[in-house]
């Protein structure tokens, strides 16, 4: 096999937004300081957003740079992308590990003159197998990427290789979506007629969430800013590859059966009422042939617990839609209570 000299490898900047992230930061930079690639081709910064474990320490005992500083995701990648050297720009997320090849076999895909390539993804896998919950989790986003071509139009930052000009020439990330950001970036990108790349065998390890408590926290976030998204790209509501659009119509059928429900109270709308369970039981029939069909591809039944987690998520993205939806609604009147000695 024709062995490629260190000189035809690019040069490459990852980025590693990290907070509180003890657990997993150690496993995750070892894993890029592993890389079989020159070393001095690779430059690794740690954006930290402030955190009070010691994630801060453990960066810095591994000879990684680290920058402490209070900002969301998206914001800490535009501003590492100001100080970074290099043409072509990493991220990996700070819960998830590489492995060794995972850069030589992403980066071939941005050497090539193509120039509507903006970037290039490597597959996911469940790093933290034994738990249940996060191996059912697993199998649900990769039965999800598995539905990925050669090419996508948006992909996670969980481990992601970009040109850094393309970046700059779409105004970089939208620092007003602490979650969502990339698909909002994936939607501009395609909008000025790039995707990115896929490649499968570039393997990426994801710590994935280990509780149905932890999972509703993240996915109550990602309900706020997907609202905030579709509001933005009304067209993104139909969904893609990686969230479909039998996942955006479940917050919609939880506020009908809420709808039906509270009109029921009134005594002559009390029929409304067969409403509620009938939205319910179908979810239900819907969701266990999901978790069916991914038992089945992946030849696990404890698969089924899915059927747990789709609910979870589900109720997660109503709320956040809902916490959003009444925060802008009363944004204005409490303004309108401030006196000017306030400001």
């Amino acid at each position: 096999m024709m062995m490629v000299q260190p000189s035809y490898y690019p040069k490459v900047s990852i980025i590693v937004a990290a907070y509180n992230s003890a657990d997993t930061i150690q496993d995750c930079l070892q894993s890029l300081l592993a890389q079989d690639y020159p070393p001095d081709h690779l430059e690794i910064l740690v954006m930290d957003g402030v955190s009070k474990d010691n994630t801060v320490q453990i960066a810095k005992q591994l000879g990684i740079k680290v920058i402490s500083i209070d900002l969301n995701a998206p914001a800490a990648y535009n501003y590492a992308q100001k100080i970074v050297q290099h043409s072509i720009l990493g991220f990996v997320d700070s819960d998830a590990k590489v492995e060794s090849a995972w850069l030589k076999k992403l980066v071939k895909h941005l050497i090539v003159d193509e120039p509507t390539v903006a970037g290039v993804s490597g597959g996911i896998e469940t790093w933290n197998q034994t738990n249940p919950w996060a191996k059912s989790i697993g199998y649900e986003l990769k039965n999800r990427y598995q539905r990925i071509g050669k090419y996508t139009n948006r992909i996670a930052t969980m481990n992601l290789l970009l040109k850094r000009t393309i970046i700059e020439q779409v105004g970089g990330w939208n620092e007003n979506l602490p979650s969502q950001y990339d698909t909002d970036f994936g939607y501009r990108i395609a909008a000025q007629g790039y995707k990115i790349a896929y490649e499968p065998n570039a393997v990426c390890y994801h710590y994935n969430r280990p509780t149905l408590k932890a999972f509703y926290r993240q996915q109550l976030q990602y309900g706020k800013n997907t609202l905030k998204l579709y509001i933005k790209h009304k067209k993104l509501a139909k969904g893609d590859e990686i969230t479909d659009a039998g996942m955006n119509i479940q917050p919609l059928l939880l506020l009908s059966a809420t709808i039906l429900f509270l009109l029921g109270l009134v005594p002559t709308l009390r029929l409304l009422w067969i409403g509620p369970p009938t939205i319910l039981i179908g979810m239900l029939l819907y969701f266990t042939y999901s978790a069916l069909k991914i038992s089945h591809r992946f030849h696990d039944w404890t698969a089924m617990r899915l059927i747990v987690l789709y609910f979870v998520r589900s109720v997660a993205w109503f709320n956040g839609a809902i916490t959003i939806t009444l925060t802008h609604l009363l944004l204005p009147l409490t303004k309108k209570r401030r006196s000017p000695n306030d400001t």
